[in-house]
């Protein structure tokens, strides 16, 4: 059985413990890697070895850093299917989703911001013919990233390709649920002759080798995507230090469809916006609010289509959905299927675990499920599932609609359905989440700043954003006379 290892400093390594724990294949129950069991001696040898390789890492030039970045994204876009099917087994997502989503989308962080990087500016100011002020923009030093398990490869890149392209040195740890493709990129790094000790890779449990990384002097931004309680820990013990922070935490969107808006193609992207990855995505739509005109004939169309989606094996091109990432989040979302129903909830299809046959007849699945008849302010419509599961609640005014959207105590993103130009623009300025989707979802540019409001997080990630939280702007000003 293989051994997944560490990268300090250039290589990989086994953890200062000696000690690992399992990895298993969600569509099989099975183990199929073991995964360090680092701590903070890892992070203290990692620490070491960035510091070393800082001052020159942060004198390259753009252009040096550009070659390097983009030379990671050639080799990843060589190796597509073997990392694409990595990922697959890892996740337990469709090895379909994970070829022509996730890893495409890793292979685009890192041309994107090795670009962006050659385009990034500062500021200037002339005070009244006295003075010249102008900002320099200059690399915080070591910095760490935490990545979360539900699209590895693609949110891992997205924090490590920005930390490295303005000049930092990276002290990463995925997470321990989806390890895999984060160590096949460290040997990516490898092959590209990164500098050593500039990008590090520590695997290992939050609580031991995520605590290490966060509350390590020498680390001066930490960058975490993950659930809201983790991103408080990380806040607690960080803040009192100084340190930078931006965290990316839970969701619980609500889509929103009005009468008018264009029912064929809503539909199908409302399906999609339920269930794609399981539902295992932060931006998924999880409450679904339907105009009362069309609720029925939406609620039958829904289920319809919801039944007709295929669980299985992940590896099958005809899977649409594949498996619950790990056997204690699939008895999280089992928990909230009952306790929906204990509130009162009517199941209108799955709510059940799916069972099937041959090689995945020990993994973890779920059908789609589908529930309405729940009040807005039950526990089941205001906490984050993050599974396959959506309510059904409709709705009679604009006013309504928002008040319920902005019920809970996350801001991520919200979905609105409606040919009303007029509505679209006064519902997005009203609706509190950080993300506003109009008749689509997920149709990214990253160019755009990307995160959540109230218990969804701090500060924002993407394009420009990321560049400036990964730097630390200093002003000069110079007196002309």
């Amino acid at each position: 059985m293989d051994k997944i290892k560490n990268y300090i400093d250039g290589i990989l390594t086994t953890p200062y413990s000696n000690n690992y724990f399992n990895n298993f294949d969600p569509s099989t129950g099975g183990v199929f890697t073991m995964i360090p069991d680092s701590g903070a001696e890892d992070v203290e040898l990692a620490v070491s070895a960035a510091e070393r390789a800082f001052p020159a890492w942060s004198a390259t030039s753009v252009e040096e850093r550009y070659d390097l970045l983009m030379s990671i994204a050639r080799l990843l876009k060589e190796r597509l299917e073997k990392f694409a099917l990595a990922e697959s087994m890892d996740n337990g997502k469709p090895l379909k989703l994970a070829r022509t989503v996730d890893i495409p989308r890793a292979i685009k962080n890192f041309e994107f911001f090795s670009n962006a990087i050659t385009q990034f500016s500062s500021e200037a100011h002339s005070t009244d013919n006295v003075a010249i002020n102008y900002t320099l923009r200059q690399p915080l030093g070591i910095v760490g990233a935490i990545s979360p398990w539900n699209l590895p490869l693609y949110l891992f890149t997205w924090k490590v390709a920005p930390a490295l392209a303005a000049g930092n040195c990276v002290i990463a740890k995925p997470s321990e649920v989806t390890p895999l493709t984060a160590y096949l990129l460290s040997e990516l790094f490898i092959e590209a002759g990164f500098p050593q000790g500039v990008f590090n890779v520590i695997h290992g449990y939050g609580h031991t080798a995520g605590k290490a990384i966060v509350s390590h002097p020498q680390i001066k931004a930490v960058t975490f995507t993950g659930g809201t309680r983790t991103g408080k820990d990380i806040a607690a013990i960080a803040a009192p230090m100084f340190k930078k922070l931006s965290l990316e935490l839970g969701g619980k969107n609500p889509t929103v469809i009005f009468a008018d808006c264009n029912y064929e193609q809503m539909l199908e992207t409302t399906v999609r916006s339920s269930f794609t990855n399981q539902g295992e995505i932060c931006l998924c739509g999880s409450r679904i609010l339907v105009e009362r005109s069309i609720y029925e004939k939406f609620r039958k169309d829904f289920t319809e289509k919801v039944k007709a989606l295929r669980v299985g094996d992940p590896l099958l091109e005809e899977t649409d959905t594949g498996a619950i990432v790990s056997k204690q989040h699939f008895d999280k979302i089992m928990y909230h299927i009952s306790l929906a129903v204990n509130e009162g909830g009517r199941v209108l299809c799955g709510g059940k675990a799916a069972r099937l046959p041959g090689r995945c007849s020990g993994g973890w699945f779920i059908e789609p499920t589908v529930i309405e008849n729940l009040p807005y302010n039950c526990r089941t419509n205001l906490e984050e599932i993050f599974g396959p599961v959506v309510t059904l609640m409709p709705f009679d005014t604009e006013e309504q609609a928002i008040g319920i959207s902005n019920s809970t105590e996350y801001g991520l993103a919200s979905i609105l359905w409606t040919e009303n130009l007029t509505r679209a623009h006064r519902i997005a300025a009203e609706l509190k989440s950080g993300i506003v989707w109009i008749n689509c979802w997920m149709l990214r540019d990253l160019r755009t700043p990307f995160g959540g409001v109230k218990n969804s997080g701090v500060g924002r990630e993407g394009g420009l954003e990321a560049l400036r939280f990964f730097t630390e702007p200093k002003n000069v000003c110079i007196k002309l006379n």
